[in-house]
């Protein structure tokens, strides 16, 4: 595997995905701004090397949760009232640190509709490609506020997101930054002969096994269960994709630079993979 770490540098449309988790401190679940900005020169020194570049970002709920001061449990109301405010704080806070860095910043709210529909996914393909012409970095997020399990119409996690906008724009790296280190054969937190897996050539049935619908997280939604759906979605797509943990944002360039951090799943594209189909039957049982 070191040889495909050594051919990450030249990878030319990255997708990176950070949770929430990431984002914010655990003391208080206040943004982390120190560690948005560092998140942010990663991205756009990628983009001046010529990379094109595409962040999906979480974290909007727990934004306006804190904003709003609400505690758990939450209403459905209430979580989608918490997305419409959290949703523009970080994207506030985005743009401002962006342009610091000479950059321009777009935001792309989703839907699992907006995949699904022929018409809607075209101009969502066509808004993606438009902006990256541009220079431009996405920072894309589902619409929480008109996304919910009742209605069938939600993606559910930004791992899946983040694989899912891999496929839709073509790229040929994704990296997800977690709460943990990579892929274990079993919950590292819980079992401490856990052993870590450092790469993956083709996702087994054995390996969907491992993953379990866990997160040592308070704010996120995505456990290894995801990120195994999303690395299914990815390399069939025909992308490399990469579990790394996000304690540290500075793991972007040493991961584009061949250094053996987390976990690295080889693209493996599959001409019979449909992932709108996959995405359709997402959630149902």
């Amino acid at each position: 595997m070191e040889e495909l770490r050594a051919k990450l540098k030249d990878k030319k449309r990255i997708v990176v995905k950070i949770g929430s988790s990431s984002l914010q401190h655990a003391e208080t679940g206040d943004l982390d701004y120190t560690k948005m900005d560092i998140l942010v020169r990663e991205l756009c020194n990628l983009r001046n090397q010529g990379k094109d570049v595409i962040l999906v970002t979480s974290g909007a709920i727990g934004c306006g949760r804190k904003a709003l001061q609400i505690k758990p449990p939450f209403t459905i109301a209430q979580k989608q009232a918490c997305a419409a405010i959290g949703q523009a704080r970080l994207m506030t806070t985005y743009q401002r640190i962006f342009s610091e860095y000479n950059h321009q910043a777009a935001q792309i709210l989703l839907t699992k509709n907006t995949i699904e529909a022929d018409l809607n996914r075209r101009n969502a393909q066509n808004t993606f490609n438009e902006l990256l012409a541009m220079e431009v970095i996405p920072v894309v997020n589902e619409n929480d506020t008109i996304s919910t399990f009742e209605v069938e119409d939600v993606i559910g996690d930004n791992d899946t997101l983040s694989a899912i906008v891999t496929a839709l724009v073509g790229a040929d790296l994704l990296i997800l930054l977690s709460d943990i280190d990579g892929l274990y054969t079993d919950d590292p937190r819980q079992n401490p002969d856990a052993a870590f897996i450092a790469s993956v050539d083709s996702i087994t049935d054995e390996l969907l096994s491992m993953g379990k619908a866990s997160t040592g997280s308070s704010v996120g939604t995505g456990g290894m269960e995801t990120k195994l759906t999303a690395a299914r979605i990815a390399t069939c797509s025909g992308a490399d994709m990469v579990i790394a943990n996000g304690r540290d944002v500075r793991v972007i360039h040493r991961i584009m630079e061949g250094r053996d951090y987390g976990t690295i799943f080889r693209a493996n594209r599959d001409a019979n993979f449909n992932f709108t189909d996959f995405i359709d039957n997402l959630h149902r049982v």
